[in-house]
């Protein structure tokens, strides 16, 4: 079995991502992963969204899941770790964690699948082995 490096990002609850109920909304967990990823390809992958831009490749994402434990309020941090699970003909499988700071404890965790599409045309390709071996770390 390949095992992929985990990536931490460090994050903090903005006002505008609580809910009428006083903690962070379900669907804000979801901008917090996506986020972190963006951080972490261009620091630790070293290919950027805009570098996949740049060649006409773009990530849908087409299966998101998330498995809640407890929530987060207003002036939380949180580590957002992430990692590749595993490679498709044309994506990945990003899995991911979300802790509350100081204490570590697990917010949620889950996986997004996403599929490589052309961006002139929206449709899936196949991953191109340059890229797979950029992110196999």
């Amino acid at each position: 079995m390949n095992v992929l490096s985990k990536f931490e990002t460090e994050l903090a609850v903005r006002p505008d991502d609580i809910d009428l109920y006083q903690h962070v909304h379900s669907t804000r967990y979801l901008d917090y992963v996506l986020a972190a990823r963006f951080e972490q390809m261009e620091r630790y992958y070293g290919m950027s969204m805009q570098d996949f831009a740049d060649r006409g490749l773009g990530w849908f994402m087409i299966t998101a899941h998330i498995q809640y434990k407890r929530p987060l309020g207003w002036g939380d941090r949180m580590v957002v770790r992430c990692w590749i699970d595993h490679f498709t003909e044309t994506g990945c499988r990003v899995a991911f964690e979300i802790e509350k700071l100081p204490n570590r404890k697990r917010v949620c965790d889950g996986y997004c699948d996403y599929t490589l599409v052309t961006l002139a045309t929206g449709r899936g390709t196949p991953l191109p082995e340059d890229i797979k071996a950029k992110y196999s770390i």
